[in-house]
């Protein structure tokens, strides 16, 4: 049988003990914070010791936590409808929230703006496990490689090193893996503009591809708003709602 939530706490926290910056439960799942200095020590227990066993790494995410919940729409004076809804890049005032329209200076209003993620399982002992890291330095945001402890670890951190620019110390080739070789930037950064900063095109006459300034008009139809997954809703308490 799997562990409790309240089991795989107990067991967490007896075997980092000060190195857990944080332990929450929320809709049935554990996560686990641990500080930058911690976190390579505190990925190997939780793979070695007896009682957690987590020797599958699933996944790792990076996250830019700057302006997280927030928006740029003025949404208690916005229309439910038509494109009138849209925030227009050039001549709406923005409320300088995020960089989606190639802002260069942002703050994030979480304290710290940089995190990976790991999804961590146990084959042996069926639970799971998520683990949170922030990094100490917004401008240069640095983690200590796990891939000598899960070699999945690799391509996955490789992918965070080029969407959001995270520096995954001890990585064995530590290179962008899913941009173009000459893409400049991370993609995935909230003041990285959605529209991008180049146009790539095949130019016939030249027989090459060509990089040329972007020409689409910044406009966001969709305000950034965190939505609750319905497939975690408790029926019984949506009903009473």
């Amino acid at each position: 049988m799997p562990a409790s939530t309240d089991q795989l706490c107990q067991r967490v926290r007896g075997r980092l003990g000060d190195r857990v910056a944080g332990l929450s439960v929320a809709l049935n799942e554990v996560t686990l914070e641990v500080h930058p200095d911690d976190l390579f020590a505190a990925m190997r227990d939780l793979r070695d010791a007896e009682g957690l066993a987590f020797n599958q790494l699933m996944d790792i995410a990076g996250v830019d936590y700057a302006a997280y919940g927030d928006d740029e729409w003025i949404t208690d004076d916005a229309t439910a409808s038509g494109y009138s809804r849209g925030v227009d890049g050039f001549s709406t005032p923005r409320l300088g929230l995020t960089g989606i329209y190639g802002v260069q200076e942002i703050q994030s209003n979480t304290g710290r703006r940089f995190a990976a993620v790991y999804h961590l399982q146990s084959l042996t002992l069926n639970h799971r496990l998520r683990v949170r890291c922030f990094a100490a330095d917004d401008d240069f945001p640095v983690l200590d490689s796990v891939v000598a402890i899960w070699e999945a670890a690799n391509w996955f951190e490789r992918e965070a090193f080029d969407l959001f620019g995270l520096i995954f110390d001890g990585h064995p080739d530590l290179r962008r893996i899913l941009t173009d070789y000459g893409f400049v930037g991370h993609p995935f950064r909230k003041d990285f503009p959605l529209i991008g900063n180049v146009e790539v095109r095949y130019d016939e006459e030249r027989g090459r591809v060509v990089y040329e300034p972007v020409t689409l008009e910044p406009r966001v139809l969709v305000p950034r708003v965190i939505r609750k997954d319905n497939r975690y809703v408790d029926p019984e308490s949506a009903q009473e709602a």
